[in-house]
């Protein structure tokens, strides 16, 4: 459910950016909408809501077991009624200061640009409420395993982002529109259907608001690593922002659209694969089976990354025919001037896209031992370490240095960050009376799949000319046809690679295949 989720929410992002995309095109309006959700995204992982399921499941079901659903929903509401209080005084603190810390988000824009972006900062603002207090209440219907509600809650927010841009766009509202969008979306999915889904099971919110809650207490702990520190997960985008703000107009859109594109093989690969993995290998820790718990991991990690670079050489080969299709075709606002430029800034974004869905799983398995601090300390360190390196290349190939920065930091951040959870692995299995000697790694087969990949991408780049001759123009039928034969190459030429250079994991990804196909059927 949550692949298929994941999966549809990817599908239409990609349709919410195309609307974005034909509605204010690369200009300096959308330049602004996307900087408008530095200052609210700061919010919401200060409040650490991208870990509220990973923290508070636990606490949850632990006391549904053992006291049952009353003091299970005690836990909730103290939790909650905390969340949502700091939830409301963050966004009264920078609605009040957006017009100076706009200046910090985003320093090159003018000052009249400055007073539109406070405006939308403003508007997207007010949907972190319901987007933390949401989460917290999917949190708890997934702790009853209850998770239609909360997997569709991503896609009810991005049909309110596409409803406003659609109903603003008539009325000139512009980046406007979206934004309230942002807000109507936030309010009627991750905030509405949770809370649907906790009334049908006699949710029993309280008024409990105590600082001491041994509940709230322990939520923090856990939370705490997340709340203070950096890491460049989440800062890399910011950092982009920052720096894209100094270029020419339109440069921030470029590095937005590319990313979006980027982002569909992440989610469907590298944050599947973590949602669904990370319960299985937190009850082999739990019942003390490390080595199989890595096992586990190790081998999460490369189906993903087998399936993440053949989506990097299709993404790079073909990145101007998929720019051009969701966001020129058939528009005026999108050339192929600026398809060019998203697809020159996507290939060397991708350039870092098997980091990006490799560390979903590696920081699950920190998670699974009951470490929060480590992967925070390692990803603060490597962002601030690395800031230099953007504004260097920034400077000296702008958007393009910019790709090239992220890839680099992602790439420093999942090395370190893997050779310390194998050393962790290893101790802990020698604590069990077990050793990791024997058991497939990652980092061998994750060469061997990126010479396959680099191998492929330059065979399929030297014959994108060939392509183009015979295939040329911007039409429906061209686009596709070249889509479908770089892919084809592409994807022959890396499957063969990696077999000659001993990759297993094709033939488990295909026994895989065949084994869901056969579920299928029956």
């Amino acid at each position: 459910m949550w692949a298929t989720s994941i999966f549809l929410s990817r599908l239409l992002g990609l349709v919410r950016e195309q609307i974005v995309g034909r509605t204010l095109g690369a200009t300096r309006e959308a330049d602004l909408y996307f900087a408008s959700f530095t200052l609210p995204d700061f919010l919401n992982y200060l409040l650490a809501a991208g870990a509220l399921s990973i923290v508070f499941i636990p606490i949850f079901i632990e006391h549904l077991r053992e006291s049952g659903s009353e003091r299970a929903w005690q836990a909730f509401s103290a939790t909650a009624n905390f969340i949502a209080v700091a939830s409301l005084v963050g966004i009264a603190v920078l609605s009040v200061f957006a017009g100076p810390l706009a200046d910090v988000v985003a320093p090159g824009f003018t000052p009249a640009e400055m007073g539109q972006l406070v405006r939308l900062i403003r508007i997207v603002l007010p949907a972190q409420f319901f987007l933390i207090v949401g989460g917290l209440m999917s949190a708890a219907l997934q702790s009853h395993d209850r998770h239609f509600l909360p997997a569709m809650a991503p896609l009810v927010y991005s049909l309110g982002i596409i409803v406003g841009g659609l109903v603003g766009a008539p009325l000139g509202w512009g980046a406007e529109g979206f934004a309230w969008g942002v807000l109507a979306g936030a309010a009627c999915g991750p905030f509405l259907l949770p809370l649907i889904g906790c009334l049908r099971m006699q949710m029993t919110w309280r008024p409990i608001f105590s600082p001491t809650n041994p509940d709230l207490i322990r939520y923090l702990k856990l939370s705490l690593p997340i709340m203070i520190g950096f890491s460049i997960v989440a800062v890399d985008e910011w950092i982009t922002k920052n720096q894209a703000s100094y270029l020419a107009e339109g440069t921030l859109s470029y590095l937005q659209y590319a990313r979006t594109l980027m982002k569909v093989p992440m989610g469907i690969f590298g944050m599947a694969a973590g949602v669904a993995s990370y319960p299985t290998i937190t009850r082999l820790v739990t019942a003390g089976n490390i080595v199989e718990a890595y096992a586990v991991l190790a081998r999460a990690v490369r189906i993903t990354l087998l399936l993440t670079f053949a989506a990097q050489v299709v993404v790079t080969l073909c990145g101007f025919e998929f720019a051009y299709l969701i966001w020129g075709y058939l528009s005026h606002r999108f050339v192929e001037t600026d398809a060019r430029n998203v697809a020159a800034v996507l290939s060397l974004l991708c350039l870092g896209l098997a980091g990006w869905s490799a560390q979903t799983l590696v920081s699950r398995g920190f998670y699974a031992l009951g470490n929060t601090w480590l992967p925070t300390l390692v990803g603060t360190a490597v962002a601030f370490s690395a800031v230099p390196i953007y504004v260097v290349l920034r400077k000296h190939w702008g958007a393009e240095g910019l790709a090239v920065a992220s890839a680099i930091a992602i790439l420093i951040y999942v090395f370190l960050l893997g050779g310390l959870q194998y050393r962790r692995f290893v101790r802990e299995a020698a604590k069990h009376g077990g050793t990791l000697a024997g058991t497939p790694g990652i980092l061998d087969a994750a060469v061997r799949m990126a010479v396959a990949t680099a191998i492929a991408i330059g065979l399929g780049l030297a014959a994108r000319p060939y392509a183009l001759d015979h295939l040329p123009g911007t039409a429906l039928v061209p686009l596709l046809a070249r889509i479908a034969l770089l892919s084809l190459l592409g994807l022959s030429v890396y499957a063969l690679i990696a077999r000659l250079l001993g990759v297993r994991e094709l033939s488990d990804a295909a026994r895989l295949l065949l084994r869901r196909k056969r579920a299928s059927a029956q």
